[in-house]
This record gives structure tokens, C-alpha cells and sequence, in this order.
């Protein structure tokens, strides 16, 4: 509860006060029993599956720094078994809260966020009792590979923000990082230099976001069946151009090499966190940039207030002077760059060649992390590491031996699955941005 005072006027003795309150809606009955009920049931399967269900007597070791580390770290050793059956009483616990009393809703994401971690770390304290005692799971390489693995991912749902939050829905995010792949590569082996080839992949990412600027800004035409088209059309022709002429001609049109990881001073030297976040190739720092600046201008700027006001009010935002238009444009082109980057790290970034289909759906995984994330650019980037280090524990499972034999596909399900549950509202009523994918005519 907040109180303003006004000013006095003449001839009154006492001044008017003015309160404000702020009640916040109380979250359903049936809401609550739904989600409550699942921390109960998550919170059981650690206890049951993953606490009782690991190694008695085992210790499980985490590694947390390189072997050639400057700074020595310890490794961090757990006993499998107690922790995990801590951890899922501690998530029971939320369970039983939520349904007798419940959370608010801002409280429920940390609840949800501190259940998920929970969960996670009693699932790798189980894997970790899979082998021989004293055996040790690289916990650090996990997350480095979940990292690099988000990276595109990032990049993908930020370009997404940028399009949606003013009102233009983007399924072409993958044909943008399709085409920022293939422009990456070719130009960067053309001149032999790589930082052209990420000018390059910008430009042609751009280039996508400016024809479906084109097509759902000046023509109408619906922005799911575009985006649809612009990506099959990316398939098309870098498929085309890389059968005729990359893939015979591999040394002089298709080699561009990539990136090698720069380690800043001091910062690189800082144990767990130098070895994560800075110890790594050029485009991985933009990334770090881009989330800043896209964060702060959608929020702090005058820019930001335009672009989100087209994207809830068109015609509010046309009646105080916002060129509606001219800000779609902006934005969806902006946008098309940024995706254009996240191609270019599929080649220039990581494996240093172009190949058919190199994006292999990684832009509707990111479009699904937008919607995860609520269309903002920090919930968008926790799902899209999410489903980064989705992708790395499969990896890293398929060579370390677990108690009980888990195919790898079911656990790269479990984020959408989560996904999943989010649109669906167990998390709360996901809405997108009021005019998002809506046509504006100037009346």
C-alpha cells in the first residue's frame, strides 16, 4: 500500500490524501491444486526414484574445474542418497505450501525454479552412483557444453522479443539462421576471414527479416504461413547453392574454419565462473552484449516504450505520433540480423563448415523459448539454457554409466514437455503481446 499527498489548496486546512492500493488477484483453487500437486509428485520421484533408488553408500563427485586450472578447486562430493531424498522432501514440502495455503504468483517462479534445481541435482547425484565408487562427473564440462550449446538458441529467441514484442510474429527464425549460416561460411571462406563472414551472416539474416517485414507489414499476408514460407524457401536455396556448388568445391567455398576461444584476463582465471562465461569464442561475448542491450532498451529506452506500445496498442500508439510501420520494420529487421548471428555460430562459431539443414529446428526450439519466457528477453534466455542443457545431459549421459539405463531421447522431451505446460497455464496464464501477429491499417 502505497499514499501521495496532494498539494494544499487554498482554503483547505488539511491536505487530501490520495490511497492507492495494489490487491493482487488470488490464484485459483484448481490452479492451485494443479501445480501443487505436481511439486508433490516431482518431489516424490526424487525421494523414491532418485534418492532410494541410487547406490546405498555412494558419494557423488563433481568435478569443477579443469585439470589445467590456475586456481585449484576440490571436487564437490555428495552423499547420492541423502541428498536426493533431502531435496525431494524439500520440493514435497513446496507441494503441500501450495496447496494449503499457495504461493503469489511472483513467488511461484522462484518456488518452481528452486523445485526444478532441486530436481536436476538429485538426478545427477543418482547418475553419478551409476559407476564405480569414487568415479567422477564432469559437471563443469556439462554446463560448458550447455552454454555453448544455448548460444543460438539465445540469439534466436532475443530476435524473436525484438519481432514479437512489436506485434510481428516470427516463425522464420530458422530461415533466418539458415541463411546466416550459409552466408557465414561462403563469405567467410571467399575472404579468408571469418569476421567478414559474421558481417555477412548479419546481413543475410536481415535480409530474411526484411522480406517478411515486407509481406506482413505492407501486404497482410499471415505471419504464420509466411514464416513458414521463408523457411522452407531458406532450405531451398542454400540446399541448392551448397549441393552445386559448396559441396563440390569444399577447400575454396566451404572451409571457413572458426573461431578460437579468447580467455580475458584475470576474469578467465576465476574458479567455476571464468572457465563458463569467459573462456570462449568472440561471438559467445556479442551474446553477452546483445542480452544486455536488448534487455535495457526494451525497457529503459524511449525505443522500448514505442516498440512495446505497437506491439499492445497499434492504433493508441498511432494517435500520439508512433510511426506503427516504420517500428515494425525496425524491429523485424533488427531482429532478422540477430538471428542471422545465431547462424553464423553454427558455422563460423563452432563447427567451422555449412551443411544442408544445419539449423535442424534450433529456430523453433528458440521461438519455443519466447513463448516459454513469456515474451521477455530474460524468460526467453532461462528457457533457451534450459533447453541448452537439455541437450548436454543427453550428451553426457550416452558415455556415463547410470544406475538404470535411460534412453536419451526421453530426456531431451522433458523441456518441452515443460514448454508444454507453460502455454498450457500450469505456470500461469502465458499471454502474448495484445497485436502480436495482427495487421495494422492506418484508418
Amino acid at each position: 500500500m502505497s499514499s501521495q499527498t496532494s498539494p494544499t489548496a487554498p482554503g483547505v486546512s488539511k491536505p487530501e490524501v490520495i490511497v492507492r492500493s495494489v490487491v493482487e488477484i488470488p490464484v485459483s483453487n484448481r490452479r492451485r491444486l494443479v501445480t501443487g500437486g505436481a511439486l508433490i509428485l516431482v518431489g516424490l520421484v526424487c525421494v523414491l526414484l532418485l534418492g532410494i533408488g541410487s547406490r546405498s553408500g555412494y558419494h557423488a563427485s563433481f568435478q569443477l574445474a579443469p585439470a589445467d586450472a590456475r586456481v585449484k578447486v576440490p571436487n564437490l562430493s555428495l552423499p547420492a542418497r541423502l541428498s536426493a531424498v533431502l531435496l525431494g522432501l524439500v520440493v514435497v514440502g513446496l507441494g503441500v505450501f501450495q496447496i494449503a495455503r499457495g504461493f503469489s504468483k511472483r513467488a511461484m517462479r522462484w518456488v518452481l525454479t528452486a523445485a526444478g534445481l532441486s530436481f536436476m541435482v538429485a538426478f545427477l547425484c543418482w547418475a553419478a552412483t551409476g559407476g564405480s565408487q569414487g568415479s567422477t562427473l564432469d559437471l563443469l564440462g556439462l554446463l560448458q557444453q550447455s552454454i555453448f550449446l544455448a548460444i543460438p538458441l539465445i540469439l534466436g529467441a532475443l530476435a524473436g522479443v525484438l519481432c514479437e514484442r512489436s506485434g510481428v510474429i516470427n516463425v522464420a527464425i530458422e530461415g533466418q539462421m539458415l541463411s546466416g549460416a550459409w552466408a557465414g561460411a561462403l563469405v567467410g571462406t571467399l575472404f579468408h576471414n571469418n569476421g567478414v563472414g559474421v558481417v555477412a551472416a548479419v546481413i543475410a539474416g536481415g535480409l530474411m527479416g526484411l522480406l517478411l517485414a515486407v509481406f506482413a507489414i505492407r501486404y497482410f499476408v499471415n505471419q504464420v504461413v509466411l514464416g513458414v514460407v521463408l523457411n522452407v524457401l531458406a532450405l531451398g536455396l542454400t540446399g541448392f547453392i551448397y549441393d552445386a556448388l559448396m559441396q563440390p568445391n569444399q577447400d575454396t567455398l566451404n572451409n571457413p574454419g572458426f573461431f578460437d576461444p579468447i580467455k580475458i584476463p584475470v576474469l578467465g582465471d576465476v574458479p567455476i565462473v571464468g572457465p563458463l562465461l569467459f573462456n570462449t569464442n568472440v561471438i559467445v561475448y556479442i551474446t553477452y552484449v546483445l542480452i544486455i542491450v536488448v534487455d535495457v532498451a526494451l525497457f529503459r529506452t524511449r525505443w522500448g516504450l514505442r516498440a512495446r506500445a505497437v506491439g499492445e496498442h497499434p492504433k493508441a500508439a498511432d494517435t500520439v505520433g508512433i510511426n506503427v510501420a516504420r517500428v515494425r520494420y525496425r524491429n523485424v529487421i533488427y531482429g532478422g540480423m540477430v538471428a542471422g548471428l545465431a547462424g553464423a555460430f553454427l558455422t563460423i562459431g563452432a563447427v567451422g563448415a555449412f551443411s544442408k539443414n544445419i539449423s535442424s529446428g534450433k529456430g523453433f526450439i528458440a521461438l519455443a523459448a519466447v513463448i516459454f519466457g513469456r515474451w521477455s528477453p530474460r524468460g526467453a534466455i532461462g528457457a533457451a539454457l534450459l533447453f541448452g542443457f537439455a541437450d548436454a545431459l543427453q550428451t553426457v549421459l550416452s558415455f556415463t554409466q547410470t544406475p538404470v539405463t535411460i534412453p536419451s531421447s526421453f530426456l531431451v522431451m522433458l523441456p518441452y514437455l515443460a514448454t508444454l505446460f507453460a502455454v498450457a497455464g500450469l505456470v500461469g496464464r502465458v499471454r502474448a503481446p495484445a497485436a502480436d501477429g495482427e495487421p495494422y491499417v492506418k484508418g
